[in-house]
């Protein structure tokens, strides 16, 4: 049989739940997920392999209208998914108006891809109403598959994984066999650090954040972690600190845990906090932090 590979790109408005989809597909933590929006904002991949298939999934940022620089890089890695997938998973849910964003609707159904709709979150809604939003958008995508599912209670997710099959073209593997991501372990230790900033902090801190690991050392035992948390503005410095140093420590404390589970190893783990002014409008300090569209 030959072998089968492709990029399966999920698309979608914010809180939709594309990072669920996203984990519960590779069946690994891949992508962070927070009920706030913009939590993504890089492009991720994770790869699904087989003895005579690979599926790359991309999860991408919320679609939305950029008002700052940051946006707009966040938004390129929308519209380079739209170009370079072989398939493409349209997140919707139960809970948003289905033609919010129509724009990117209309691009979709023009990428001349094989498409799939996702219905998300249908245990919060009843079947008359999901009736109603499968007919919509079998209406508004016609000839592409419609999957009313729950992807945080892993509901109806196996016939999707086997209508991608069925689609994936033929092409030998993109990544190595035994790859799980093609990110690496000092972007997920960051990752991993912004989601308690975006679970601890209120209001527009924590989209006012960034996070760089410096120091990323392996041994045998112990990963030892330096990491910088870079804020926007003087007056967030202290509320990311705390009074006392109380809620840095307590972020630092969460992350510690969840990356000794997701590294498999203790981790000592330095956190700091700097000004970076303005970051998210300056394009030089957008590259610094893997902003630029690839």
């Amino acid at each position: 049989m030959a072998h089968k590979a492709g990029f399966v790109n999920i698309i979608g408005n914010p809180n939709v739940g594309k990072s669920t989809v996203m984990n519960t597909l590779v069946g690994e933590k891949i992508s962070i997920i927070t009920q706030k929006m913009q939590t993504t904002r890089h492009r991720i991949k994770g790869i699904v392999n087989g003895e005579d298939f690979q599926i790359v999934y991309s999860d991408t940022p919320g679609i939305l209208k950029p008002g700052y620089k940051l946006q707009e890089a966040m938004m390129k890695f929308v519209d380079i998914a739209l170009t370079d997938a072989d398939i493409i998973l349209f997140v919707t849910d139960v809970i948003e108006k289905p033609d919010k964003n129509p724009e990117y609707i209309e691009r979709i159904r023009k990428s001349n891809v094989p498409v799939i709709i996702l219905i998300n979150k249908i245990d919060l809604s009843d079947q008359n109403e999901v009736t109603r939003l499968f007919d919509y958008w079998t209406e508004v995508f016609p000839g592409a598959d419609v999957f009313p599912v729950s992807a945080l209670e892993n509901f109806n997710i196996e016939p999707i994984f086997g209508r991608i099959l069925e689609l994936l073209p033929e092409n030998p593997p993109f990544f190595g066999k035994d790859e799980l991501t093609d990110r690496s372990e000092r972007f997920f230790m960051e990752e991993i650090i912004r989601e308690k900033i975006l679970l601890t902090y209120q209001k527009e801190v924590p989209y006012s954040v960034e996070v760089e690991v410096e120091e990323f050392k392996e041994k045998k035992d112990i990963i030892h972690i330096r990491a910088v948390i870079h804020v926007s503005r003087d007056s967030q410095k202290g509320i990311i600190i705390g009074k006392d140093g109380k809620m840095i420590k307590r972020v630092g404390t969460e992350a510690r845990l969840d990356a000794e589970e997701f590294f498999g190893k203790k981790i000592f783990l330095q956190l700091f906090v700097k000004v970076a002014k303005e970051w998210r409008n300056k394009d030089r300090a957008l590259k610094n932090f893997g902003y630029e569209a690839y």
